[in-house]
C-alpha cells in the first residue's frame, strides 16, 4: 500500500518550484531525489517533432529549526562593579554594573543601565542569548546555501542523476542502474527504481 505524503508549495514561479513535503514517509521517498534530472521530449511547439533536452535540478533540505541558545552557567565569567553616569547614590555606590563574558564564543556584554544588578544581569543575558543566536543561524543558513549547492551541481550533463524520455516511455536511474516507464514515473511509483523496494513490500 503506498504511503500518503502532503503537499504544500510555497513559492511557484517560472522556472521554479519549492514546495514542503511531510509524512511519515517523507525522508525516504526523497532521500535519492537531489541532484540533476535531465528532461528530453519533444514540445507542444515544436513543428519538427525535434527532442529538447532540460535540465531540472532538485534540492531537499529539512526545514529551518528555530535557534534555541543554551548558556551554562559554567561557560560565563562574571564581573560586577559600579554604575556610571545618571541614576543617584545607589547606582554610582553599588556594584550594579554587569560584565559577562562567554568563554566559549569569546562574546562580551557590559550593562549598567539599570539601578538593580539583578535587572542588569538578566539584560545582559538577553543581549548574549540574542548574539549567539545571530550567530547560530548565519551558520545554519551558510551551511543550507552549502548543502543547496552541492545538490544542485552545475546543471551540466555529468550531474545528472536521472534521464527521462518522455516519447521513448522511459525513465532512467543512473546511480542505482535501474530504469521503469515513464507512465509510471509521471504517476509517483518511484518504486520502481529502488531495487530494494519489493523486499520492503512497497
Amino acid at each position: 500500500m503506498r504511503e500518503h505524503l502532503d503537499l504544500e508549495v510555497i513559492d511557484a514561479r517560472p522556472g521554479f518550484l519549492c514546495f514542503k513535503a511531510s509524512g511519515r514517509a517523507t525522508p525516504r521517498w526523497f532521500a535519492d531525489e537531489a541532484g540533476g534530472h535531465r528532461w528530453q521530449r519533444v514540445p507542444p511547439t515544436e513543428k519538427r517533432g525535434r527532442v529538447h533536452s532540460s535540465t531540472v535540478t532538485v534540492v531537499v533540505l529539512e526545514p529551518a529549526s528555530a535557534v534555541a541558545v543554551e548558556i551554562r552557567p559554567e561557560d560565563l565569567e562574571e564581573e560586577f562593579c559600579r554604575g556610571s553616569g545618571k541614576g543617584g547614590q545607589h547606582r554610582n555606590k553599588t556594584s550594579t554594573a554587569v560584565h559577562l563574558r562567554h568563554k566559549p564564543s569569546g562574546h562580551h556584554v557590559r550593562v549598567d543601565g539599570g539601578r538593580s544588578q539583578s535587572i542588569n544581569r538578566e539584560t545582559a543575558l538577553e543581549l548574549l542569548r540574542a548574539r549567539l543566536a545571530a550567530e547560530q543561524r548565519e551558520a545554519a543558513r551558510a551551511d543550507r546555501c552549502a548543502a543547496r549547492k552541492a545538490q544542485a551541481g552545475s546543471g551540466m550533463r555529468g550531474d545528472k542523476i536521472r534521464t527521462i524520455q518522455v516519447q521513448g516511455d522511459v525513465v532512467v536511474d543512473h546511480r542505482r542502474g535501474t530504469r521503469m516507464t515513464y507512465r509510471r514515473f509521471v504517476r509517483g511509483h518511484l518504486e520502481d527504481l529502488d531495487p530494494n523496494a519489493a523486499s520492503r513490500g512497497e
